[in-house]
């Protein structure tokens, strides 16, 4: 089977996981993940830690499990909020491969601590859930390759609706999003819904197919928000050469293209914000964050 781009999206998130496994084991997991999904190394097992390094209260929130309707169809999210405060900005925070984990849902708490609501929607879920696997390519074969873009886009603008009905402000929208989610916030830039991108570190380029026929370097000049990219100096699954491909789209762009920046971590892999495992990196990962809610402020949503 021809391994898509969400295949390489995988990878490299499974990448992160053990990062530097040189032992004679580790160097036969490598060799059976290449042999199953075409390119470089993963464990064989999602070893996602049970708690993360950060655990944000959810005191003074309203946080939680919500479902919302799109197309007949009961989208699951995680929303967090300040208690009793409505008008509020809107942050879309969209999953890595792994789906909305403790991670993800951190993430949201960590966002109303900010003065956000938050929503994370789970955007495998008419195709099942990931949370629940343990080998890489039974997972990129059953969930992730099955997954469109346009059912991505709709779920997306499905979570602005539910916010503008429960206290949000969608005129004061943007998303973020990592690894998987980084490519999401790119194309979600070019559709005029949100008024400011973060993508951490997520895939620019790749082959189109029917799911997903474009990438973030085919929206590049069209993009109708600013977006900012955190990306990983040493990140082995997306290449630097691809950040300045990206870079020269941009700015032959609209406005908003011309607006975006990267912020390359040259010590930071893949997954450098990730607290809940071995690849987080403390100084990006925080700059990140600041950097993170300065952009959002700067364009309007704060």
């Amino acid at each position: 089977m021809p391994r898509s781009e969400n295949a390489s999206d995988l990878q490299a998130d499974f990448d992160s996981l053990r990062p530097g496994d040189s032992t004679e084991q580790g160097a036969t997991r490598r060799t059976a993940l290449k042999a199953a999904i075409g390119v470089g190394y993963a464990a064989a097992t999602l070893p996602i830690a049970a708690q993360t390094v950060v655990k944000t209260s959810d005191e003074g929130l309203r946080a939680g499990p919500i479902k919302y309707t799109v197309n007949g169809f009961e989208v699951p999210a995680y929303a967090a909020a300040p208690a009793g405060k409505t008008g509020l900005p809107v942050v879309l925070v969209v999953q890595e491969i792994f789906g909305v984990h403790e991670y993800i849902a951190d993430t949201c708490r960590r966002f109303a601590k900010a003065g956000y609501l938050a929503i994370a929607p789970e955007l495998y879920a008419r195709q099942g859930d990931p949370k629940g696997y343990t080998d890489i390519p039974k997972l990129q074969a059953e969930i992730v390759s099955k997954v469109p873009d346009a059912q991505v886009m709709a779920d997306l603008d499905g979570a602005l609706t539910y916010a503008a009905a429960n206290g949000g402000d969608v005129q004061e929208a943007a998303i973020t999003g990592f690894c998987w989610g980084g490519r999401i916030v790119w194309l979600y830039a070019a559709t005029g819904k949100v008024k400011a991108g973060v993508a951490w570190y997520g895939r620019l380029v790749g082959q189109p197919s029917d799911l997903t026929p474009r990438h973030p370097v085919d929206v590049a000049a069209h993009l109708q928000a600013p977006v900012l990219g955190l990306y990983g100096g040493k990140d082995q699954g997306i290449p630097l050469d691809t950040v300045d491909k990206m870079k020269a789209a941009l700015a032959t762009g609209t406005p908003a293209a011309k607006a975006s920046q990267f912020v390359v971590y040259p010590e930071a892999g893949h997954a450098f914000h990730a607290d809940n495992r071995a690849s987080y990196v403390k100084e990006a990962a925080e700059d990140g964050w600041k950097r993170a809610l300065a952009w959002f402020k700067a364009n309007g949503v704060a």
